[in-house]
């Protein structure tokens, strides 16, 4: 039989200790054995070593949260709503209440997200610095794309019947305001201006794109704002009667995307659409033109007539400028006649007609459309 190891009882002594000690750290106290009614929680420090952090009195602000919070997550959201309630009314000025707010908000949301959304307004504008603020910012962008996609408030608790179309606005312009520049702004930004397009509303929607497209230059979604935004222009045009700014916007969009990415412009048939914005601006020229012969102006008249002569000498409008000139001239003094061009070398180069001959009146070109590339844009 060998000789005992002179420190086989050391070390037998020291991993007793050892057990004893990893059991007492792993586990609370427990008071019938002397220890205190405290739970005591550790963590690794820097030399991953176990160091004791504190100890939550469970009838401590931190205790009181966590039980709100663990009935939330374990689906009890009326308890923890009622939690919530005890906590703030008991400790208003806690620094845990921008936490409780959110919790409580939460506990709302699954039965009325319009309730939810006062306690998430409140943890916006008193409590921007704290770690809840982007989580609630995420809550308010989501409850505006539910209210974006048609979802209805409840009246009075009852019924969804109230239309949200302005709240979901405002909140999607909120969380671009409070927190610029970041991913959850982009996806705001996109949504809003996606919320007007499908409306058509386009004023709105080509003014939202362009906001995109200057606040967010390298997004992925930057070629379909470039894109919507020409449609919006486009669609916005209500015909030769009205304002034409948009088809003029819209041909400078266009041939900037040409340049810029000539496949990207070659696949949404960017020259087709500019041909038409040609015959639409040409026809908004001879729409004024008529207006001022109805109220007796013949000289600003001629002057839209040549200017829709000298610009788009191909456009159908051009050939109905030149059908009906001969009827305008004689209502103009000599001086302007002297300076205008030659008419009648036009009528024999365009129409083939000689000056006194008459043509059948040609339909100017409608108003262009969208293309229908527009919805392979979303």
């Amino acid at each position: 039989m060998s000789a005992s190891h002179p420190h086989r009882p050391f070390l037998r002594a020291l991993r007793t200790h050892a057990v004893l000690a990893l059991l007492l750290l792993g586990a609370p106290l427990l008071p019938g054995n002397g220890a205190s009614a405290q739970s005591q929680r550790y963590e690794l420090d820097a030399l991953d070593r176990w160091k004791k952090v504190a100890d939550v009195d469970p009838g401590s602000e931190e205790a009181q949260v966590l039980a709100a919070r663990r009935a939330l997550v374990n689906g009890e959201p009326t308890r923890a709503e009622k939690l919530a309630n005890a906590f703030l009314d008991r400790y208003p000025l806690s620094r845990y209440r921008a936490d409780v707010l959110l919790i409580r908000g939460d506990a709302k949301r699954g039965d009325d997200e319009y309730e939810a959304l006062f306690d998430y307004e409140e943890i916006c504008r008193r409590y921007p610095g704290s770690e809840v603020f982007i989580p609630t910012l995420e809550r308010q962008y989501e409850i505006a794309v539910d209210y974006a996609k048609g979802l209805r408030r409840r009246f009075f608790g009852t019924v969804r019947i109230v239309d949200t179309s302005e709240d979901a606005q405002e909140l999607l312009i909120r969380v671009q305001e409070r927190l610029p520049g970041s991913e959850l702004a982009e996806r705001a930004c996109m949504q809003l201006a996606d919320y007007y397009f499908d409306r058509r509303e386009m004023i709105m929607a080509a003014e939202t794109y362009r906001i995109f497209m200057e606040n967010f230059p390298r997004s992925a979604g930057v070629n379909k704002a470039r894109l919507r935004l020409i449609y919006a222009y486009l669609a916005g045009f209500r015909g030769p009667e009205y304002d034409a700014s948009g088809l003029l916007e819209a041909r400078a969009r266009l041939r900037t995307l040409q340049g810029l990415q000539p496949a990207l412009a070659q696949q949404v048939g960017a020259e087709s659409v500019i041909v038409r914005i040609e015959e639409s601006e040409a026809a908004k020229f001879l729409a004024t033109a008529r207006w001022y012969l109805e109220v007796d102006d013949p000289i600003s008249a001629e002057l839209n007539l040549r200017r829709l002569i000298q610009r788009h000498p191909k456009s159908i409008a051009a050939l109905e400028a030149l059908r009906m000139i001969p009827t305008v001239l004689p209502r103009l003094p000599q001086a302007i006649i002297d300076d205008a061009p030659d008419y009648r070398a036009l009528r024999r180069e365009i129409l083939r007609i000689d000056w006194d001959e008459t043509v059948p009146a040609v339909e100017a070109a409608p108003a262009p459309e969208a293309p229908a590339a527009a919805g392979a844009a979303s």
